[in-house]
């Protein structure tokens, strides 16, 4: 009966302080910080390799739930070697550049649209022909411009016009004065291009090789001249002085000479 009570008593004790316990255990949940989360770690390897490692650090208390799935584009490093195109503006009669880039895969140099002016071309230079049936007259050369050419006329000062094939770099032009202004245009279904400075030029002879020589020969044979009068004019005199000499040994083996100068 005695203890019966005591357990009684203890009961009604542990009841009646129950709701300071919970409270209790409530504000203490309240007031403790959220378990930490740690951030998930990716690591990725080139982006040209296709393996990716990832690795997640989870809380051993969420175990259970599965990781968030990582979708990553695959990408590729594209290395791009370029090369130009061997075409030279300044030749003529080359194979197209659309032709070679399309055989090799090179690259051509830009060019402005068949419908806008073309770029002026740029002379090379001015010489006249040494040798064959065209000998002394002057050749035009030019390189072409970076646009679309139809055909190209050269301008002389004072006489007539003359066109040339797109694929030409060169043109004979008959005999020039010096001074005459040559200029080189480029023509397509836009127009022709303007004039400029590196377009048009004078004609300026050059010295010939003939010419050098003949002056050559001629120095030459006037210093061979020279040296001829001066060995004469030597030669001479040595041939005074014998006489002379030859002349006073004369004078002094003579007995008549010799008498007379004793009286």
């Amino acid at each position: 009966m005695t203890s019966l009570g005591k357990n009684l008593a203890v009961l009604l004790l542990f009841l009646s302080a129950s709701p300071f316990l919970h409270s209790h255990l409530s504000s203490h949940a309240a007031s403790s910080p959220p378990p930490a989360t740690r951030p998930r770690i990716i690591f990725m390897n080139d982006l040209s390799s296709d393996d990716i490692f990832e690795d997640d650090y989870l809380d051993n208390d969420n175990n259970s739930s599965l990781p968030e799935v990582v979708h990553t584009m695959k990408t590729t490093k594209l290395q791009l070697h370029t090369q130009l195109c061997q075409h030279s503006p300044c030749l003529e009669n080359q194979e197209p550049c659309k032709l070679i880039s399309k055989r090799t895969g090179c690259l051509c140099p830009g060019f402005s649209a068949a419908n806008e002016l073309p770029h002026a071309p740029r002379i090379h230079m001015l010489q006249p022909i040494s040798k064959g049936d065209n000998r002394g007259k002057i050749e035009v050369q030019w390189c072409a411009p970076s646009s679309v050419v139809s055909v190209y006329k050269v301008l002389i000062e004072g006489s007539e016009t003359l066109e040339f094939q797109e694929v030409s770099r060169r043109g004979l032009i008959g005999f020039l004065e010096a001074g005459t202004k040559v200029c080189v245009e480029a023509v397509n279904s836009a127009g022709h291009s303007v004039p400029s400075d590196f377009s048009c030029t004078r004609y300026d002879p050059p010295e010939f090789a003939d010419h050098k020589l003949f002056a050559g020969v001629i120095g030459g044979g006037v210093a061979l001249l020279l040296l001829l009068i001066i060995a004469a004019l030597i030669l001479w005199k040595h041939q005074l002085r014998k006489k002379a000499k030859r002349d006073s040994a004369d004078g002094l083996g003579n007995p008549s000479y010799s008498t007379e100068g004793t009286l």
